[in-house]
């Protein structure tokens, strides 16, 4: 099945293109169990696109051009024991300035995004760990209160937490986000996002995000791969 998906400039990451979670989200669609979304270009905002769908690939196409794919995957990833809630919201205290931020625009972790607009997902380092995490709400800006979030919410959620695992913060995008949701949250819920590092070679950096419960429900988790730009 094919259908037109256009996806407004609210769920932008970088000023000129949508974030990629959210954009993984979108051509994971209707794929059940673990999906691997690969961006292959940056997608475009305010822009008809074709989600083509034969319900286990889906690709996104903006006329001739590839921007996304996705298919059923597996996923082996080992999630460390989660932050507790205060210390996600001590972590959150030490994310970095808007002047730090690469993309400070973010629909997900743009500190100049109010909430309401943006996911307003800050994820900072937590102490004596290497993970990374911040507390998050879902709002009614992205869903009913009480009612589970659209999927593609969640695909962004897991998506910047494994940015900033990574540490050293390089100039990079994300190529390739597997994702397990176990269940959708709520909105109203209260979680946790946390991110974690696996690994570099060359400009391939490899980390690892979830969402959490203040239990240490692990509700989702992902495998992300970020490609570090070439210098200019």
């Amino acid at each position: 099945m094919d259908r037109t998906i256009t996806i407004a400039r609210r769920f932008r990451g970088p000023p000129e293109s949508v974030n990629g979670g959210y954009a993984a989200g979108v051509v994971s669609e209707g794929i059940d169990g673990v999906v691997v979304a690969t961006l292959r270009m940056p997608p475009p905002m305010d822009t008809s696109m074709t989600l083509i769908s034969n319900g286990t690939e889906n690709r996104l196409m903006h006329g001739d051009d590839l921007i996304a794919e996705a298919a059923a995957a597996t996923l082996e990833l080992t999630v460390p024991d989660p932050p507790s809630l205060d210390e996600a919201v001590a972590a959150s205290h030490r994310f970095v300035t808007e002047e730090e931020h690469i993309f400070p625009g973010c629909f997900v972790c743009g500190p100049s995004r109010e909430r309401g607009d943006g996911l307003c997902i800050f994820p900072g380092p937590v102490a004596g760990s290497d993970v990374v995490a911040a507390p998050w709400i879902p709002d009614t800006s992205i869903g009913r209160e009480g009612e589970p979030l659209d999927r593609r919410y969640v695909w962004s959620a897991l998506d910047c937490p494994s940015y900033f695992a990574l540490g050293t913060m390089p100039r990079a995008v994300l190529g390739q986000l597997t994702a397990a949701i176990e269940r959708l949250p709520v909105v109203g819920e209260e979680l946790i996002a946390m991110g974690w590092p696996l690994g570099v070679e060359g400009r391939k950096h490899s980390s690892g995000s979830a969402l959490a419960t203040p239990e240490g429900e692990i509700i989702a988790r992902a495998a992300a791969l970020w490609i570090e730009l070439k210098p200019d």
